[in-house]
């Protein structure tokens, strides 16, 4: 055979190999060579039994999803399943790596499977907005239970080998290095047992109590979402005593539903927005890289200690530098609290936090960081404190060295500026907290080398961030849109609207948060002037009395002990005070009125962000938000939401509202054209 799939005979045993790099997804070829290879056994009366392996770094680890949208090429994966498992002569899977998605169908399908200790087998379909369309819904029930079949499908986390083997998801463990020789010896052992094993014609047995806890307990992780319910849908299906192929076929009618839907096409958006992310415009993908291995960090508060834990996790040692003794120790202390937490539950082991540990040098002296390979400023938000740094920088670091401001809204431009190496400085604007958070975003300045931004985007995969490329402008990408939304959402207040009213808009549209929940748990404090009698907004008014959000238990809202909120009297009487010495009337504020003055607007400013060259892409900004501010996956970010909305209806709610609309959005809303492919 040629192609993906070859077979070897092994006397009386055919392995079926797949060779499809990087990750042997299951297209058209390697589907074909699947049934071609189980036909040539079927046909061989030599052949006992088959195994089905990889070569590589795993096993199928699912479907080519460049397929998805488009005809489908036959056979496809649902035909391929049930020719293996209807095959008359066992078939063996062979796992090592991952076995997810169509992968995962795939060993459902075979009668026995064996796997290497290190193996995980799952179906991330759910991630995707849909669901496993190849049986994986009605035969995972059936072999191994409602219960596991419900957080394999509905949350597409996959298992362990050794959790696989507990619930009979495989029948045998292989050597870590010995899979292909055991699984043949596996498949001799079994080559003459009948009747064969077939998922199809078990049965799986109802638990409703399962079914009804494992909604409650993810209500939360599932709000807004489809694909979920769908796959839950599917997995009570085949214990509700329908047969296997009314299964099948709900569980396809189900799958269809999602893939035309929004929601995957979002979700699919995003999946392939993040790896375009990390390509850059205008550089050589193979442009020389500058080593880094030692990275220096200024500021050990919240963001200070954050980056550090990034680096420190990846291996890459830290010098943290600050300006007094207490900071410093606090800092350290911090840190080490943070990765003792983890040891604790388990997320990492004991001796992983020590050697993060070990890799951290704490000290006063600005001198240490003189043989750093990159240096990242993370102090508070002041140009002239900035530029001094940069200054100093520029005096000690190695030539070569990258200097990095994590400034959130600065002119890099002009930091950069206060340095004889211009091209050896850029931002990288961490979120907060910034050992959770998977945004980065990287921001080019002017002068930036090219193999400086190329290094830092690079060395983002390695700390397991998702990197976006800014271009230098007020807020760069994300703060830049989130300002029209909070000053939209600040002039509703004063027309009428209430924030309780406002943020459940919000949370509605699959926000985590409304712009008031996120300003008191954020600090309503932040950048502000300090003079509690100079009262010229709203804001100032709370600030003044100490309403500074939920660090006081107080801000928008009122909090009890557990920082509970509740709408707040006092607040309501501040706006109104400030509506009265405006002379504005009050008036109704519909949900509608609300979504269009705060998330139109947030399109409009996107468009001018890539009107200006600020983004190299409409999907980058969409990263941004999904990673960043917690905009829903589902809704695809908000370029993708506008052009799911419909930019004509974007364009006309804004001028309804007397917006200055960007010319590149009314030229596309004119043409029927869309930000997104």
């Amino acid at each position: 055979m040629t192609g993906p799939i070859t077979t070897e005979l092994h006397d009386d045993i055919l392995v079926i190999i797949s060779n499809n790099p990087p990750v042997n997804a299951l297209g058209a070829a390697v589907r074909q060579g699947l049934e071609a290879g189980i036909k040539e056994g079927l046909a061989n009366d030599a052949v006992k039994a088959m195994v089905i392996r990889c070569d590589g770094r795993t096993f199928f680890a699912g479907a080519d999803i460049t397929e998805f949208g488009r005809p489908m090429q036959e056979p496809g994966l649902p035909t391929v399943v049930d020719m293996i498992e209807m095959a008359d002569k066992p078939v063996v899977a062979a796992i090592h790596g991952t076995a997810l998605g169509g992968g995962c169908e795939v060993t459902l399908g075979c009668h026995y499977r064996i796997a290497v200790p290190s193996a995980k087998i799952g179906t991330p379909e759910v991630k995707l907005g849909l669901l496993p369309g190849a049986g994986g819904t009605q035969r995972i029930p059936r072999i191994a239970g409602v219960k596991l079949a419900l957080e394999m499908t509905a949350k597409g986390d996959p298992i362990s080998a050794k959790m696989a083997l507990g619930a009979g998801l495989i029948d045998r463990i292989a050597g870590e290095d010995s899979l292909v020789a055991d699984a043949i010896a596996f498949a001799r052992d079994i080559a003459a047992a009948r009747p064969l094993p077939r998922a199809r014609e078990k049965i799986a047995q109802a638990d409703p109590e399962a079914v009804a806890a494992f909604k409650k307990d993810n209500a939360k992780r599932f709000r807004g979402f489809d694909a979920p319910a769908a796959n839950i849908a599917c997995v009570e299906k085949a214990a509700d005593g329908s047969s296997f192929d009314e299964g099948i076929a709900f569980e396809r009618a189900e799958f269809m539903k999602l893939m035309m839907g929004v929601q995957s096409a979002a979700q699919r958006h995003i999946f392939f927005a993040e790896r375009q992310a990390a390509k850059i415009d205008g550089i050589d993908p193979k442009i020389a890289l500058r080593p880094i291995s030692k990275v220096g960090v200024i500021g050990a508060g919240t963001m200070g200690g954050g980056i550090s834990m990034n680096f420190l996790s990846a291996g890459i040692p830290v010098t943290i530098v600050e300006m007094a003794q207490e900071a410093l120790d606090r800092g350290t202390a911090t840190i080490r609290k943070n990765y003792e937490a983890s040891a604790s539950k388990g997320r990492i082991k004991p001796e992983q936090a020590e050697a993060a540990m070990g890799a951290l040098t704490p000290t006063l002296d600005f001198a240490a960081l003189a043989e750093c390979d990159l240096v990242i400023e993370a102090v508070y938000e002041n140009m002239d404190v900035k530029k001094e740094i940069f200054a100093k920088l520029d005096a000690i670091c190695k030539p070569g060295a990258i200097l990095a401001s994590n400034t959130s809204y600065l002119d890099v431009n002009a930091i950069a500026a206060a340095t004889k190496r211009p091209g050896d400085v850029l931002g990288m604007h961490f979120f907060s907290p910034a050992n959770v958070m998977k945004l980065l975003e990287v921001v080019r300045g002017e002068k930036t080398a090219d193999d400086v931004l190329a290094t830092v985007m690079a060395l983002a995969k390695t700390i397991k961030k998702v990197a976006v490329v800014a271009g230098v402008c007020d807020g760069f990408i994300g703060n830049r849109m989130l300002k029209p939304r909070q000053i939209e959402a600040m002039k509703l207040l004063m027309e009428g609207a209430t924030p309780e009213q406002i943020d459940r808009v919000h949370v509605a549209f699959g926000m985590p948060m409304g712009p008031f929940q996120m300003s008191d748990l954020a600090g309503v404090d932040i950048g502000w002037h300090r003079d509690p009698t100079r009262i010229e907004s709203i804001r100032d008014a709370l600030a003044a009395e100490g309403r500074w959000g939920q660090k006081t238990q107080k801000g928008f809202y009122d909090y009890d002990e557990k920082r509970n909120p509740t709408p707040s009297p006092r607040v309501a009487e501040i706006i109104e005070d400030f509506r009265a010495k405006s002379n504005m009337a009050k008036r109704e504020i519909s949900d509608e009125e609300i979504i269009e003055k705060t998330l139109y607007t947030m399109v409009n400013e996107g468009a001018l962000i890539l009107e200006e060259k600020m983004a190299q892409r409409a999907s980058d900004i969409d990263v941004v938000w999904i990673y960043g501010y917690g905009w829903p996956v589902y809704r695809g970010g908000p370029m993708f939401w506008a052009d799911s909305e419909g930019l004509k209806k974007i364009v006309a709610g804004l001028e309804k509202h007397g917006f200055a609309v960007s010319e590149l959005l009314k030229s596309k809303a004119e043409s029927g054209g869309r930000f997104n492919g």
